[in-house]
């Protein structure tokens, strides 16, 4: 029960205090709250999965921890694309050179809502993990390459609590 504080505690920190300062907004940055915001949307989806079935408390606790941090980092990301004059979605073109934005869920989902209940919990954890990955891939990019304060405030924070909420989940799988 302690580590699922923990990691609940981490997921939900993951926007707080965070502002994006009138300062250098460059095109990683840009890239980084376009990718985290359709890459959140899908998390919304795996997590909602979780409602209609029988899991471990610690699953479900996790799951819908995981949904409010990232509503609540899409709220944030939106508002800073908004006033930055940006796009809300990613041009998929403009980002093929480095492999573009390869962040579909459509797989997971399908095969998660198919998944009967004695398997839902492991494969809704591997799914979840995956996703995490996703998000600290994403995060390390904006680490390199961003220049916003807030951007990068974000992603050091999803870095961190990312990367506790898959030791977190992989303790879950073995168990």
């Amino acid at each position: 029960m302690r580590r699922l504080l923990i990691a609940v505690l981490l997921s939900c920190t993951a926007c707080a205090g965070v502002q994006a300062e009138q300062a250098p907004v460059n095109a990683a940055d840009v890239m980084f709250l376009q990718m985290m915001v359709e890459h959140n949307k899908q998390g919304h989806e795996l997590a909602r999965l979780a409602e209609n079935r029988e899991l471990p408390a610690e699953v479900e606790q996790l799951a819908a921890a995981m949904r409010v941090t990232q509503e609540t980092e899409t709220s944030t990301m939106t508002t800073w694309l908004l006033q930055w004059d940006q796009p809300l979605t990613l041009d998929q073109d403009a980002h093929h050179a480095h492999g573009g934005a390869s962040i579909d869920a459509k797989k997971d989902l399908a095969r998660l809502r198919k998944a009967d209940d004695a398997d839902f919990s492991r494969e809704l954890l591997n799914a979840l993990i995956a996703h995490q990955d996703d998000a600290i891939q994403f995060a390390r990019y904006e680490k390199g390459s961003g220049s916003n304060p807030g951007a990068l405030d974000l992603a050091r924070q999803i870095d961190v609590a990312r990367s506790a909420q898959i030791t977190y989940m992989l303790d879950l799988l073995d168990s």
